[in-house]
């Protein structure tokens, strides 16, 4: 596959050492933990320094919780890391959010490093993801139900009892099934830590287009060029119905924009072993990872393999996605993932090829329920065909009949009459089972025909 360069965004310092948030900022996905990385691998400070540090940092024990039906690691080099912006409800979050007692997830990204270390991609995750929640360990002696929500109820749900591990492990649980990428590592980053880290820099510029006011995110901005510090900083990077276009992913991309300008601020900062110790100790502070990078050491690596990797080798995208509403009208709050560019996307990443953002942006999105199927039962057990459609109709396509195919197959197929090549390859990206979808000019207009085989094993997401 081909590479994508990132685009450059513009950083400048003001007379009072603000540092501003430029609209055409990068396309920067160095959310908390990565920032993080990037500083520790920037600083060159003395070993005295990393080492008062070291203990700042917080292990999360996974084991045991994400359970044994993982994803096959394809590329055993390559690592595949979420990072986690979590927005805990206990403690000083708690006066954040109505009803809410939960940890929460504002910001889940994958960064994947590949094998060579010659190119990296970071992929958003946009919280308001409406995907298969598989079962989790709530930390309490009881495991929820399976069921369809918000990707980011994952976290929530194996942060029952506040625990950052359990949290991560539902949640890479839920990524790793819906999208059949194999989790090496996690970072988890507490939003309480990003202020002291804002504060430790003297604070953001930021220039909205219009006011800002949002009672959920304690926030209250006057248009125009200011500096954030603290509770509104936080709440900058927090807002969402309040300004834009009120979605999720118009917050990504401001929070992705605040990062960048947190993390040149931060640079400027690291000729003074004080100042860099200021906003490190409050970065390390707010970060939990797994056993095997909760150190300074381990992190240290990873930031030299990060910033080694040639900036135009390193492509940032979002999932594919499209409003969920096309599929369920009355549903106006989530969004549903783009079949087949989802699975591609993360195909790729699996066996570790490099991607080019253009080959996953959809010019119009095809909506699951536009796709009609019909499912046929080409096996001698009874039933597959009514589980078959089950499955679909779950997953938002139309599924117009049911039957038994005429003859018996041991293996599961997908056809489709010309010109529906693309809704084909939608259905078939959604099966656990991998097939490969054939053209048949007999076929049956307008209609996609899932054959079942005995290799059948359901749907994926």
């Amino acid at each position: 596959m081909s590479r994508q360069r990132t685009s450059g965004g513009r950083r400048r310092a003001n007379r009072e050492g603000t540092t501003r948030l430029t609209r055409r900022g990068r396309y920067l996905a160095w959310t908390g933990g990565v920032l993080i990385v990037l500083l520790l691998g920037a600083g060159g400070a003395g070993a005295w320094l990393y080492q008062r540090l070291d203990g700042n940092i917080n292990a999360g024990d996974i084991d045991n919780k994400i359970g044994e039906d993982r994803p096959v690691n394809l590329s055993p080099g390559a690592k595949n890391i979420l990072v986690v912006g979590s927005d805990s409800r206990a403690g000083a979050n708690a006066k954040y959010g109505k009803d809410l007692d939960t940890m929460q997830s504002d910001t889940l990204m994958v960064l994947h490093i590949a094998a060579n270390r010659e190119w990296a991609a970071v992929v958003s995750l946009p919280r308001d993801s409406w995907v298969p929640i598989p079962a989790c360990d709530r930390g309490d002696g009881t495991a929820s139900a399976p069921h369809r929500s918000k990707i980011n109820e994952a976290f929530a749900i194996g942060g029952t009892k506040g625990d950052v591990g359990g949290a991560a492990a539902c949640t890479i649980k839920t990524i790793e099934q819906n999208t059949g990428l194999r989790i090496d590592n996690f970072m988890s980053v507490d939003f309480q830590g990003f202020k002291g880290m804002v504060n430790a820099v003297d604070g953001i510029e930021v220039c909205p287009k219009q006011a800002i006011r949002d009672k959920k995110a304690r926030l209250d901005l006057e248009a125009g060029c200011q500096t954030v510090r603290g509770e509104q900083a936080l709440g900058y990077v927090r807002t969402r119905y309040s300004v834009g276009d009120g979605s999720d992913i118009g917050r990504i991309g401001r929070q992705q924009e605040f990062m960048q300008a947190l993390a040149a601020k931060s640079r400027e900062k690291l000729t003074s072993p004080g100042d860099l110790y200021d906003v490190l100790d409050s970065a390390t502070k707010s970060v939990t990872t797994d056993p095997a990078l909760a150190g300074i050491k381990p992190l240290m690596d990873l930031a030299s393999t990060v910033q080694d990797i040639p900036k135009d080798r390193l492509t940032f995208l979002t999932v594919p996605n499209y409003p969920r509403e096309l599929d369920v009208p009355s549903d106006k709050a989530n969004i549903s993932w783009q079949y087949p560019h989802t699975q591609d996307l993360f195909t790729a990443l699996a066996k570790d090829q490099e991607v080019d953002k253009a080959q996953f942006t959809t010019p119009a999105p095809i909506p699951a329920r536009s796709v009609k199927v019909q499912a046929l039962n080409g096996t001698r057990t009874s039933g597959r065909a009514a589980e078959a459609a089950e499955h679909l109709r779950t997953a938002g396509y139309t599924v117009t009949s049911t039957g038994n195919a005429a003859e018996q197959t041991g293996t599961t197929t997908v056809t489709h009459p010309p010109g529906l090549e693309q809704q084909a390859r939608a259905v078939a990206a959604r099966l656990r089972t991998a097939v490969a979808p054939k053209a048949d000019p007999n076929a049956t207009a307008d209609m996609i025909t899932l054959t079942i085989g005995t290799d059948y094993e359901g749907l994926r997401g």
